[in-house]
């Protein structure tokens, strides 16, 4: 490990305990922050509601000045009652393609954090995936607490153990397979980050307008890779929040991400000349072939890999002039 994340470590990463709720109020009651809190869900009834709920209670409801001044669930075109059991619990529900319609939406997670930059005017935006079982709160208040005591610090994302089943510490294989050797590999300056994949993160405003986002599963890679050149290593932080239980998807759902995420990376290689672009290399094929067994053997199955990314929301005109209005 370097050196320098030798040293980030011990400076950047914190526990949640290490910043009392009572003390991020009486902060954010003195600076005048605004915190905004996005859902992205995609048929998430089972779970949203309760997330809803504990952040309501914890962070919102009974308070004069809350932590969170904005709850907002970005609905992605689900099948079920999500937008439903998201209103009832205390949310402001957007659907996906109500934001910015001018443009049409695609299919993915982040398309859904890009559009919610518009549905939103936290001077912090904080991520949390709609799929958590038995959520704290801490969650928010571990990555919100850095961006609020800490003037310098621009990017929180939050780490946690990860269960899989009765197994502890073995979720997270794309991290592990893929995304923590890529980083290592390439930025080894992130490679500090417990959980670069999650999607618990907390950011300002005045950064993430300035970043593109990858529509797809790629997001989050793309987005600590774009921080990290933007506002170096430094700006960045982790803060432990204990254990996350969600749900897990299959080997081949977890594929076709992986994919996606080594496509994110490698356009952010090609455009800093990594040595496949400098000695003509053939591009990556953005499409990935699986196989189901059938009848009469084993059948290939292709799907495109997502290779969109939307521009930085400065560039977004209707962002802009609701920043001048």
């Amino acid at each position: 490990m370097l050196e320098e994340v030798e040293r980030w470590l011990a400076d950047r990463s914190w526990s949640v305990a290490d910043r009392p709720l009572d003390r991020l109020l009486a902060v954010k009651r003195a600076t005048g922050t605004t915190v905004s809190v996005v859902l992205p869900a995609l048929d998430e009834e089972a779970t949203v509601g309760a997330i809803v709920e504990v952040i309501r209670r914890d962070l919102i409801d009974g308070r004069a000045a809350p932590l969170v001044d904005e709850l907002v669930v970005v609905d992605s075109g689900s099948t079920d009652r999500t937008a439903e059991v998201a209103a009832a619990a205390g949310a402001r529900v957007v659907h996906r393609d109500e934001i910015l319609p001018r443009i049409p939406a695609v299919p993915g997670k982040g398309e859904v954090l890009w559009r919610s930059l518009l549905a939103t005017t936290g001077d912090i935006v904080c991520f949390v995936d709609a799929d958590l079982r038995d959520f704290s709160s801490a969650f928010v208040t571990g990555i919100v607490g850095p961006l609020l005591t800490e003037p310098d610090v621009q990017f929180v994302k939050a780490m946690y153990d990860r269960p899989l089943g009765d197994a502890p510490g073995q979720g997270g294989r794309v991290t592990e397979l893929v995304a923590r050797p890529l980083l290592n590999l390439h930025w080894p300056q992130l490679a500090g980050f417990v959980q670069p994949l999650g999607g618990e993160y907390a950011v300002r405003r005045s950064l993430l307008e300035r970043l593109p986002f990858p529509v797809g599963y790629g997001v989050e890679l793309g987005l600590l890779v774009d921080a990290l050149h933007a506002v170096g290593l430094d700006a960045l932080a982790q803060v432990d929040v204990g254990v996350r239980l969600h749900r897990h998807q299959d080997g081949q759902a977890l594929g076709r991400m992986a994919a996606a995420i080594y496509r994110t990376a490698q356009q952010r290689l090609s455009r800093g000349h990594s040595p496949g672009h400098r000695w003509g290399y053939p591009p990556v094929r953005p499409a990935l072939t699986q196989f189901e067994r059938g009848p009469d053997g084993f059948v290939p199955r292709t799907h495109a890999v997502d290779t969109e990314e939307r521009p930085p929301m400065l560039e977004v005109k209707e962002y802009t002039g609701r920043r001048v209005a």
